[in-house]
């Protein structure tokens, strides 16, 4: 969802080799070069962040309202957007710079995420070109219709 929606890549503290494959696998077939890189220490990620001179900005339920940041938000060139859940360390909230919230109520961190890609991008992910492709969707408004190369 997040490659789709925009990001280049994802951080994992912990993933199988499964889920590697499986990216480059959609990566091959569908197009992109969305990558999965492994970190074990949270924190390290924030501070290569910032040292890299992106942004910090923190999903949680708690923060200000997405409609409220969502213009200043636009615009940044580069960030870090950190998802969490309910075990998330109190520390990411003060190394933020924007703590937001999509909403107040319990959801999905996945949700979360697409909503806010798909806001401070205005919409224009869904129109990107992944390159070169195994595999193309051809719109359809009856059926599936792919293209395979």
């Amino acid at each position: 969802m997040a490659r789709a929606f925009g990001a280049e890549s994802i951080t994992l503290e912990d993933a199988e080799y499964d889920t590697v494959r499986k990216v480059e696998e959609v990566n091959l077939n569908w197009g992109g070069d969305f990558r999965v890189e492994i970190e074990r220490a949270w924190r390290k990620v924030i501070e290569r962040a910032r040292e890299e001179g992106r942004k910090v900005v923190h999903l949680t339920m708690y923060g200000m309202p997405l409609q409220d940041v969502v213009s200043e938000l636009r615009g940044i060139d580069d960030m870090l957007v950190v998802v969490g859940g309910p075990k998330v360390p109190g520390e990411v909230y003060g190394l933020a710079d924007y703590n937001v919230a999509v909403t107040s109520q319990p959801h999905s961190e996945v949700a979360a995420l697409a909503v806010l890609l798909h806001e401070v991008q205005g919409g224009e992910e869904l129109k990107r070109d992944f390159g070169k492709s195994r595999m193309k969707i051809i719109p359809s408004p009856k059926g599936k219709q792919v293209v395979r190369a």
